[in-house]
């Protein structure tokens, strides 16, 4: 099966840059496709995630500094957090220090209690999907305004004035867009309007498939393949705990068992054989590309289990 493979990573639960950094470095060396990273302010549960949080851009930003082939990106950054604009111009800039190797994921923001703790508006949920959507038609908009000329923009949310839509992003039109959640309705119709690649994350097989069918349907109806349009790259996330023995797998799994503020998830505990298998699902059902959620980014020995027990088992991911 030819399925790339990311690892996603949550620093929310407690990581510094340089912990951060470490992992991306061994991601690279170990020949995983990506590495991204969730965009929150605070952890999900009461534990206080020390030393704190660190903001997604500023550290992908380190970090294309730092690496050379391994894919950088959002997964997914909220579009509360930032103003459409300055997003563009900042993920614009990273893709240039990366040599154009970045990846937006973007979604309407879901936590309240980060927002209320940094004192971020928190609109209700019709208003931030329609602040999503001005975004993606904003970001896209300026990446893809010629050299020269300017961008404007009058929406119910938010309005530009000849912005001169700089600097460019390296990748031509632009940084590849993810969008994803369980949403059964704008969600897919986002997708299929803007994104290069729809993501479901982290629950099973089965819920995942009907969400593949929902996207498909929505760009049926949105004309993508008529418009020329590349066809959707279609992802799925898994919630990771493998080990060598059943005890390690379920010693790595320990913190999925906390109360957490994150819907029921469908983790793979177990060994590398049963990673292999759930992925080889995935992509019976369409995914070209897996998002492995690793707990502990101090757990270094869990990511090298996967680089040499699991990698070499699928084609394309090195």
């Amino acid at each position: 099966m030819t399925v790339r493979v990311a690892v996603f990573t949550e620093p929310h639960r407690g990581a510094s840059y340089d912990d951060q950094l470490r992992f991306a470095r061994l991601c690279e060396a170990g020949g995983f496709d990506a590495f991204l990273r969730a965009d929150h302010y605070r952890a999900m549960g009461d534990e206080p995630g020390l030393p704190g949080p660190t903001d997604a851009w500023l550290t992908l930003a380190a970090l294309a500094r730092e690496t050379s082939r391994i894919r950088l990106g959002t997964l997914v950054t909220s579009a509360t957090f930032r103003l459409p604009g300055p997003l563009a111009l900042m993920v614009a800039q990273v893709d240039q220090m990366s040599g154009g190797r970045v990846d937006l994921g973007i979604g309407a923001g879901w936590y309240e209690r980060e927002h209320i703790a940094y004192g971020i508006p928190f609109p209700g949920v019709g208003e931030r999907f329609d602040r999503l959507a001005e975004q993606l038609e904003i970001v896209t908009g300026l990446w893809r305004t010629p050299v020269g000329e300017t961008y404007s923009w009058a929406g119910e949310h938010y309005r530009l004035v000849d912005a001169p839509a700089l600097p460019k992003p390296v990748q031509q039109p632009g940084p590849p867009i993810i969008v994803g959640g369980r949403g059964p309705k704008r969600t897919p119709d986002l997708a299929a309007r803007y994104a290069d690649e729809f993501n479901m994350p982290f629950t099973s097989v089965e819920e995942t498939a009907e969400a593949y069918d929902r996207v498909r349907e929505a760009c049926d109806r949105a004309g993508r393949a008529e418009s020329g349009r590349a066809p959707l790259v279609l992802s799925a996330g898994i919630v990771v705990a493998i080990g060598r023995t059943d005890a390690e797998a379920h010693r790595r799994a320990a913190p999925l068992h906390v109360k957490s503020a994150l819907p029921p998830e469908d983790p793979v505990v177990g060994s590398p054989a049963q990673l292999v298998d759930r992925i080889g699902e995935f992509a019976a059902i369409g995914a070209t590309r897996v998002h492995l959620r690793l707990i502990e980014l101090d757990d270094l020995d869990h990511l090298e289990l996967i680089a040499t027990e699991v990698l070499p088992q699928l084609d394309g991911t090195r």
